[in-house]
């Protein structure tokens, strides 16, 4: 696959699948308990992903985790900021999680590259606020609110109805001039939806047409991992790992993780069989 991602100061080749590490800079993370919380913790973290491996950092200053309460703008700002300006020469795109307009202006006036956002640029100003940029975008779906959204999922057809608001999403953008080799696609995985429902997107995410646009999947440390193997989010790092080389598999071009080391190792080996580039 030659495609490639047009990705703030960067433009990312998409022939090997991408690792997007993540950084959190939150007091409630469910997968790593506020571990990077403090700035100048959650810039080392940063910079030992990108030694292990990662391609893309992905910071978030406000926890999307079932049941999380909301942020404001402001205090999503005082976290993210520092973490931005200490990793901004790091040598690889930063990405910022985020679905506040105001944040996505700020984060791009400091160099962010890229915008990962749970709501797809649904929220009124979302499109404008990214628009004129040239950062790589990510659209996801989600069902609900974080709050809310694990309370009791729903759908007729899960695979048909995330495959749809996804594109719809996409073609939003690029009616407002985005450039479709900006925009990556996120099924969202957790983002209210059952356990069955997220193994089904996964197992069907070859079958679901993106129209061209590369699937970036996120199931790190999930509850759906946990789930199958009845580990805390901290023990799950072998059952992420297989789930991304699921993924992969199936066509995602972008992992995002909390295991870098174990993501990339395990990805490097699956290249080898499959391409053949050790012989």
């Amino acid at each position: 696959m030659g495609s490639s991602l047009l990705c703030g100061r960067f433009d990312l080749d998409l022939g090997r699948p991408l690792i997007m590490g993540v950084v959190n800079v939150t007091p409630d993370s469910f997968s790593d308990g506020a571990e990077h919380f403090e700035a100048e913790a959650a810039i080392a973290h940063g910079r030992l992903l990108a030694e292990q491996g990662a391609d893309i950092l992905d910071i978030g200053g406000e926890s999307t985790r079932p049941g999380a309460e909301p942020l404001s703008a402001d205090d999503e700002l005082r976290r993210v900021l520092p973490v931005i300006e200490g990793l901004l020469h790091i040598g690889i795109p930063l990405s910022v999680d985020t679905f506040k307009p105001q944040v996505m202006r700020a984060v791009l006036d400091a160099g962010a590259d890229m915008i990962n956002d749970i709501c797809g640029f649904t929220r009124p100003g979302a499109i404008e606020a990214v628009a004129d940029s040239n950062c790589g975008l990510c659209v996801m779906h989600m069902q609900g609110e974080p709050k809310t959204m694990q309370a009791d999922p729903r759908y007729g057809d899960v695979v048909l109805e995330v495959r749809q608001f996804l594109l719809d999403r996409a073609h939003a953008l690029r009616a407002a001039g985005v450039d479709k080799r900006r925009i990556v696609l996120d099924p969202g995985f957790g983002f209210g939806k059952t356990p069955q429902q997220n193994y089904l997107l996964l197992r069907k995410l070859a079958d679901m047409d993106s129209e061209g646009h590369p699937w970036l999947i996120g199931v790190s440390r999930k509850s759906m991992i946990g789930h199958i193997i009845g580990r805390k989010p901290a023990e799950r790092v072998h059952g992420s790992v297989a789930a991304a080389l699921a993924a992969v598999a199936r066509g995602a071009r972008i992992i995002r993780v909390h295991d870098v080391a174990a993501t990339s190792d395990a990805l490097k080996v699956w290249s080898a069989v499959e391409t053949g580039a050790y012989l």
